[in-house]
């Protein structure tokens, strides 16, 4: 059960380390810790993607700023409490790592794998320029009767189709995580960037 657990939440992702360790959380006397690492794109953009990585994989204390590191683990949801809502928190959690000299031609630094159901009617909509976009939310079983919440975005053909999913219907996905800043208003004078993570889906097929 837990092998196909595993199975239907698979990331592998392939990045420079942008930032020292900060703690997290705690279970069971085993400390978290995240750290940031810049993934780059076919185009120059970079996506900055959080890991929570475990004091049991890696030495937390010191620094790897500017090194490589390759992992692979699961896209992972919790719902963090603030300004009295609750805001969708996602993370690569890993479950091994390893550090590269350098990525070798051809890699591929970034790609996931979800095997979930769709718990939010699709957003279909287009952009300025005609583009079809469609904005999902995938749950994806986790192990003691736990849920991921996985936003995606789907583009072209691949929106279209997905528009007329239904609640409950179940999709696998292939593609890859990326980043968007974006601005939060806090209050009429004041304004905060942030960060979303979602994954831009290459590949959805529905299943039911």
């Amino acid at each position: 059960m837990a092998d196909k657990i595993f199975e239907n939440n698979q990331v592998t992702v392939t990045g420079e380390v942008i930032s020292d360790f900060r703690y997290s959380h705690e279970v069971f006397g085993e400390g978290f810790y995240m750290v940031d690492v810049s993934v780059n794109r076919l185009s120059n953009f970079a996506d900055s993607i959080p890991l929570m990585i475990s004091e049991r994989l890696i030495n937390t204390e010191k620094s790897y700023i500017g090194q490589i590191m390759r992992v692979n683990g699961q896209f992972r949801s919790y719902n963090r409490h603030e300004e009295k809502r609750n805001r969708l928190v996602l993370s690569v959690f890993v479950r091994e790592l390893e550090f590269v000299d350098e990525m070798t031609d051809g890699e591929k630094s970034n790609q996931i794998f979800l095997d979930g159901y769709i718990c939010k009617e699709p957003i279909y909509r287009k952009t300025p320029l005609g583009r079809e976009i469609a904005d999902l939310l995938i749950a994806v079983n986790r192990s003691y009767g736990k849920s991921d919440y996985i936003p995606c975005i789907c583009w072209g053909r691949n929106a279209r189709y997905a528009s007329g999913f239904e609640i409950g219907g179940h999709v696998q996905v292939y593609g890859r995580i990326q980043s968007r800043e974006y601005l939060k208003k806090i209050s009429e004078s004041e304004t905060q960037k942030r960060i979303a993570y979602e994954v831009s889906v290459s590949k959805i097929e529905y299943l039911d």
